[in-house]
């Protein structure tokens, strides 16, 4: 299914709140400069997601990290260097992956047409195909952003964490410009993926003064969660999946939430409010509600922009 937004060749930038650069995106950027730059990062996702079905998961955490951190200019691809932690070594990012999936396309896209392509363009494009590998929506990612030249590790705690109720989520969208519509659908990338017993712990042990397990979940999920992840003995890479279709990109995420079957609070916490909660029902109603919401949202977040330059290396500044 494709969506043709007629609005990308003059897509609303949103100013970063950690970067006063705008950069002007579209369609099209690259349309004379390197004409096959899509199909390269394309082929680049498919080869890597033939060989590991967690690939798409990774890449689309992978862009949705970057982007709230100084906007969408890849310094989450920036490696350490001396005294420096780059993001990539922050807590929340440890166990982000498939790096090498964004360094092959940016090789490949090099040999084509060097020095044009930032790498944070290529990740918006391979979160993109990661979607569409998956069975997602596909759209039109809008380019021109440049790479930034700054990462840090002690900014990574600016990322909204698993265990946020509403009021901090709402927060931690509304300072990126992005709304409670934007919160609930970019939720639903949670549809893909695994996720490690860290991040739901505190729902299955020591909850609360009065639950030792979160009573919004669902008896025998909980039983089955902390089956899984025993309070004094956890295997290093323990977890469950995001839910039982976590390599299709569907909206059986929402469907979860109203059963008591989600993993993290902030998950869960989506039904807190008057607002979400509508959305939460409205999508696990309707794929296509929720397919059309995640493509204008991803559109609208991939947009936060806060780059320099164009990186000959992802991995490092020029």
């Amino acid at each position: 299914m494709a969506f043709n937004l007629a609005f990308l060749s003059s897509i609303l930038i949103i100013l970063s709140a950690f970067s006063p650069v705008i950069t002007a995106l579209s369609s099209n950027y690259y349309d004379k400069s390197c004409p096959n730059v899509e199909q390269i990062v394309s082929n680049a996702v498919k080869k890597a997601a033939a060989n590991d079905r967690t690939v798409p998961a990774a890449l689309l955490r992978m862009h949705f990290h970057d982007c709230f951190i100084r906007g969408c200019d890849a310094s989450v691809l920036l490696n350490s260097k001396g005294s420096n932690q780059a993001e990539k070594d922050g807590p929340p990012n440890i166990s982000l992956h498939a790096f090498y999936v964004i360094d092959n396309a940016k090789k490949q896209v090099e040999a084509s047409c060097p020095g044009v392509v930032s790498c944070a363009d290529i990740l918006a494009l391979a979160a993109r195909d990661a979607v569409v590998q998956s069975g997602g929506p596909n759209w039109d990612v809008p380019k021109g952003r440049k790479d930034g030249r700054t990462s840090k590790a002690t900014e990574t705690r600016q990322l909204p964490a698993p265990t946020f109720n509403i009021s901090q989520l709402q927060q931690s969208f509304s300072q990126r410009g992005l709304s409670l519509n934007d919160l609930v659908a970019l939720s639903g990338g949670h549809t893909l993926g695994f996720s490690h017993c860290s991040s739901f712990q505190n729902r299955i042990h020591n909850f609360n003064a009065t639950h030792d397990i979160d009573p919004s979940l669902q008896p025998s999920f909980a039983a089955s969660l902390k089956n899984t992840c025993p309070i004094n003995n956890r295997p290093k890479n323990a977890g469950a999946t995001m839910d039982p279709s976590s390599t299709t990109f569907d909206n059986a995420y929402f469907k979860l939430i109203l059963q008591g079957k989600s993993l993290f609070s902030s998950d869960q916490a989506l039904l807190s409010f008057p607002k979400t909660k509508n959305l939460v029902t409205k999508f696990a109603t309707s794929k296509e509600a929720f397919l059309d919401a995640f493509v204008n949202s991803m559109i609208k977040m991939s947009s936060i922009t806060g780059g320099q330059e164009v990186r000959k290396d992802c991995r490092i500044v020029n």
